[in-house]
């Protein structure tokens, strides 16, 4: 029997009993085959992301270097567009409302959610009931949260928050109304709205902290600020850096919000790059300094990722 294999093996033929082996061809087609499948199943996402997103993002690159003049042809202006963008006082000014406003929002709904997380960790059959009514600003719509926070904050006495301001012996506030607590008002709107969704990442942080290292604090002594301090924080330094970009980015791209409630107002106190750049845009037509501006909120997002992606590799 063995002398039958060995000759059918110099002769390049198979034993009857044996599998038919593909051909070279065979293989490479099956190989092929396996390649483009899964290709054929995004293809439909992929034709929509790039009829509706990657296609305008490279016109928007275009246009940031062009006068926009629609029917008469597009003018070339270099980098005046963003020359504009840098030197305009209304565009510095945008600017900074957003970053005070994304770093408010998220050092806010971070520590808000860590809170939260912290208080509703658990297994208890009722938890799941508190943790979903917890979690229901962050999913429902921005036009309705927008339109119940404007009934709080409604700035006459009656109102509920002034009405809450008035038990604590405080006066009356404007608000959305005032130039120097609208853009705070808008904070508390966007904390309120993000800590939710950080409190879930938390929770599933939390599950995946090794138990044994509170025991092992617990007998040497630790109290439970210690044991936040020590054991919990450290092992939730790669959930803070996710939540980090995730909530900066959120806070930098802010424009509902501010649209809803304030729209930039008042005397622009509140106005953010993306409100000016709708502004700009689709009620000014300057559609070349627009795309220039969100161009630079473009750069502003990828320098911010890569920057906290460098910092984990670093720390890893």
């Amino acid at each position: 029997m063995t002398s039958l294999t060995e000759a059918s093996a110099r002769r390049g033929t198979r034993n009857p009993g044996e599998p038919a082996r593909p051909s070279p061809a065979g293989r490479r087609r099956v190989a092929l085959t396996r390649y483009l499948l899964p290709w054929l199943f995004l293809l439909p996402a992929l034709i929509l992301f790039a009829v509706f997103k990657f296609v305008p993002m490279v016109r928007a690159i275009e246009m940031s270097f062009h006068e926009v003049r629609p029917y008469l042809g597009d003018r070339w202006v270099g980098f005046d567009n963003y020359t504009a963008v840098v030197t305009d006082e209304a565009f510095r000014s945008a600017i900074w409302h957003t970053v005070v406003l994304a770093a408010g929002q998220t050092g806010g709904s971070l520590l808000l959610g860590l809170v939260l997380a912290l208080l509703l960790e658990g297994t208890a059959r009722h938890l799941w009931f508190v943790r979903t009514a917890v979690f229901l600003p962050t999913v429902a719509a921005m036009a309705v949260v927008a339109e119940v926070w404007r009934v709080i904050y409604y700035p006459a006495p009656e109102g509920i928050a002034n009405s809450i301001l008035g038990w604590a012996g405080m006066g009356p506030s404007p608000f959305l109304n005032s130039e120097d607590t609208s853009l705070w008002s808008v904070m508390a709107v966007g904390v309120w709205r993000g800590a939710p969704y950080d409190m879930m990442i938390f929770i599933a942080g939390l599950a995946g902290v090794d138990r044994t290292l509170y025991e092992a604090s617990a007998a040497d002594g630790a109290g439970p600020l210690r044991r936040l301090w020590h054991v919990t924080l450290p092992s939730l330094r790669p959930v803070f850096a996710i939540l980090f970009t995730l909530a900066a980015i959120r806070g930098l791209r802010v424009f509902t919000e501010i649209f809803l409630l304030t729209n930039g107002g008042p005397n622009g106190s509140t106005e953010v790059l993306m409100t000016l750049i709708y502004k700009l845009g689709l009620e000014r037509n300057e559609l070349g300094v627009a795309a220039a501006g969100s161009m630079v909120l473009l750069g502003a997002t990828v320098v911010l990722t890569l920057a906290v992606q460098a910092l984990r590799r670093r720390e890893a």
